[in-house]
């Protein structure tokens, strides 16, 4: 195994158990309370793609085909432990393959019995196969992220990490740390000033498990897209309005932590990085609605280039914490 993301790319291991099944372990240290972290999951399941094509299909292509797409729903939460893939091969193609998987695992409610918790389709491509015509289109954030200290207003990305501040950036320690264990695989950063409305800015490093060396590779990138603790502290403010309104109470006495789970998933990989990896990615991360309880979320990730690496949706829910925690416990590796 590479030392890249060492702990990260032993946390994402896929096994094969036989003819389109796989198994991996899901880790306690990138769950929100007990559940593992939807993006972290996606990662692994980002990873059984690629282990299913080298393992069932290693002559289907040239070169390794990796996902192109990601469309995912979290039907029930899943738990640190053990966890089975079923994959079936819905299309086999010279250009794209699409597969359908399921993640189970052990039912909270009947011991014993296995149940569907995550279940998608995913395409995927091999890089010599991605051909035809490439357009400029010209988009960028809009409105553009705040300014950096450089001349062109962009942000000095080794100044602010070697300092924790450039222009109008600065270093974040996200909120409620020890339950949201999975946001401390990244090192933070974002506008001193949060801009008006349901957006945030962020750039971010990968640090997993503490590496100070840790790089953003394209599996990584399936955990970025699903990580954006600013934007759930926002959350948390608004949700604890909400709750002071309904109970006629003041905010800071009715303040908690509120979980936020994932529904659906939409995952478009833009562009692959670096074979090594890149230090830094940008996120633009965007809510329109929050109503009964639900929400949308647009993630947009850029690298230092301004260039887009991938967008995702997702339909995710606002519940309260003890949804998450309760009297459960996390199941032994």
């Amino acid at each position: 195994m590479s030392t890249l993301n060492r702990s990260f790319e032993e946390a994402i291991q896929v096994t094969p158990q036989g003819s389109n099944k796989y198994s991996a372990n899901l880790r306690p240290e990138w769950c929100i309370g007990t559940v593992p972290h939807g993006g972290y999951t996606t990662a692994v399941i980002y990873t059984l793609a690629k282990t299913h094509f080298t393992h069932a299909h290693p002559t289907q292509y040239k070169t390794p085909a990796s996902p192109i797409s990601l469309q995912l729903s979290f039907l029930r939460r899943t738990a640190a432990g053990p966890a089975t893939f079923e994959v079936e091969d819905v299309k086999l193609g010279a250009r794209t393959s699409t597969i359908h998987i399921k993640l189970l695992q052990e039912s909270d409610k009947n011991p014993g019995k296995m149940e569907i918790m995550v279940a998608g389709y995913i395409t995927v491509s091999p890089p010599d196969a991605e051909v035809g015509i490439s357009a400029v289109t010209g988009w960028k954030p809009y409105p553009l992220p705040p300014a950096g200290s450089r001349a062109d207003g962009s942000v000095d990305l080794p100044l602010l990490g070697r300092t924790g501040r450039d222009g109008s950036w600065m270093k974040l320690n996200p909120p409620f740390a020890e339950f949201r264990k999975a946001a401390a695989q990244i090192e933070l950063f974002g506008p001193a000033e949060k801009r008006a409305g349901m957006g945030i800015d962020q750039w971010a490093r990968f640090r997993p498990g503490g590496d100070v060396n840790g790089r953003w590779t394209d599996a990584a990138v399936a955990y970025l897209v699903d990580m954006f603790p600013m934007a759930l502290d926002g959350f948390d403010h608004m949700s604890a309005e909400a709750v002071a309104r309904e109970k006629g109470g003041q905010v800071e006495e009715t303040k908690a932590k509120f979980w936020y789970p994932t529904v659906t998933l939409n995952v478009d990989m833009k562009k692959h990085l670096p074979a090594g990896g890149v230090e830094w990615l940008y996120s633009r991360v965007v809510t329109k609605v929050v109503r009964d309880g639900r929400t949308d979320l647009e993630v947009t990730v850029l690298d230092a280039d301004g260039e887009v690496i991938a967008l995702s949706t997702q339909v995710g829910l606002v519940v309260s914490a003890s949804r998450n925690v309760g009297t459960r416990k996390i199941q032994k590796l």
